[in-house]
């Protein structure tokens, strides 16, 4: 195992001492954050929860923040400026985009039944 030595200010030193042993743990969970802000799950997970019509999962679009941030990523990308952070976060808008397209194409054949 790896010894690392960190400069703390007196405040946070008096914070690591109590939790002891599991900073570690805790530094490796900080590490292992989503790499979309939790308010981008959040919005889906309640569009997804409010039992949505066929239709309006078809009309299902990202908020104007998420297209915007998205445009910035693929910007970056095709300049080859992507940091390794966006490009995870890159990675991520694009399997909440094949998500949806799936949930989409699901409810196709039951818009078809319901013509």
């Amino acid at each position: 195992m790896a010894k690392i030595t960190l400069e703390v200010p007196d405040e946070l030193s008096e914070q690591l001492a109590q939790i002891g042993d599991r900073l570690p743990e805790l530094l490796a969970l900080s590490i292992q954050q989503p790499p979309l802000p939790a308010r981008i799950y959040q919005y889906i997970l309640n569009f997804l929860a409010s039992e949505p019509t066929p239709e309006e999962i078809l009309a299902f679009r990202p908020t104007a923040e998420m297209q915007s941030r998205l445009q910035t990523l693929l910007a970056r990308s095709q300049a080859g400026e992507l940091t390794t952070t966006e490009q995870r976060e890159l990675d991520e808008y694009e399997r909440i985009e094949h998500l949806m397209v799936m949930v989409k194409a699901g409810n196709l054949s039951y818009l078809k039944e319901h013509e």
